[in-house]
């Protein structure tokens, strides 16, 4: 299961994927297209060009795990202003709206005390 937390990087691949690719395509993707290593604990996230299947891939340390997701109904929505180039970082907040079918362009955070310590 997909464990979703502020301390792992998502990374939203911008083309889209041929979400029939598995474990070993997948990951070549990462490495060959957006020149990225693939062990490094970080989630890559691919969607086919409906917006209607998600994928999201993570190296475990011992292995591969690979979250997918298929909608019924509607479609997935993407972060607007941030699809230049082949990918970017989300965050994790903003990968679980989407998981969750929030609109990200009606969502907004309400101004926090963020403290140093």
């Amino acid at each position: 299961m997909l464990q979703i937390n502020n301390g792992t990087h998502y990374w939203l691949y911008h083309k889209w994927a041929d979400v029939r690719k598995s474990f070993d395509g997948l990951s070549g993707l990462v490495t060959n297209e957006l020149g990225m290593e693939i062990q490094t604990g970080d989630v890559f996230i691919f969607l086919n060009k409906r917006q209607t299947h998600l994928k999201a891939l993570e190296w475990e340390g011992d292995g591969f795990s690979l979250y997918y997701k298929r909608l019924e109904e509607g479609t997935f929505e993407l972060p607007t202003g941030i699809m230049e180039g082949t990918h970017s970082s989300i965050t994790a907040k903003q990968l679980s709206m989407i998981l969750q079918g929030i609109s990200l362009k009606k969502a907004f955070l309400r101004k926090r005390y963020i403290g140093t310590m």
